[in-house]
């Protein structure tokens, strides 16, 4: 499940993969994220583009389910400058991106080559657990998607 946080026609789509953590926080990566209380933050596979760049990002989900406010490529002052200000902020950091050139991602969405759905907070807050937010969203477009979603991932075993 890819997030897309910034398009434009003249830079194209840029974007983090949500639902795939590597089972690791930042203190885990990194001693020096012990020090500024960032240790228990989960970190994300964010895709195959820079993957040894690490993106921070927060946000603050708003009184509408679809709604909320984005901090993304922030540095971890920021972020927690975020946190003292709101608790409710949650951050979370990405190991690479997912990038599109200028038209690229229209031109593969014309070929139907992605699903697009839009994001709410419940599947927001469940990024971690991989395969169940990718069959929630798929499973809720359609009946033969919801078929696809529920299938067993070895075909022997149904």
């Amino acid at each position: 499940m890819v997030f897309l946080s910034s398009h434009s026609d003249e830079h194209g789509t840029l974007g983090v993969i949500l639902n795939r953590p590597i089972g690791k926080s930042l203190g885990d990566l990194d001693n020096q994220f012990k020090s500024l209380d960032f240790a228990d933050v989960p970190v994300f596979e964010g895709g195959p583009v820079e993957r040894e760049k690490l993106i921070v990002a927060a946000w603050q989900w708003l009184s509408e389910p679809t709604s909320f406010k984005l901090y993304f490529g922030i540095d971890l002052e920021k972020a927690k400058t975020l946190r003292e200000e709101n608790p409710e902020i949650q951050i979370a950091c990405f190991l690479g991106h997912s990038g599109w050139s200028p038209g690229q991602l229209e031109n593969e969405l014309d070929d139907d080559a992605w699903l697009v759905h839009n994001l709410d907070h419940d599947l927001f807050s469940e990024m971690e657990n991989e395969n169940q937010v990718w069959k929630k969203i798929v499973g809720s477009m359609s009946d033969e998607l919801r078929l696809l979603a529920d299938a067993p991932e070895n075909p022997s075993s149904n």
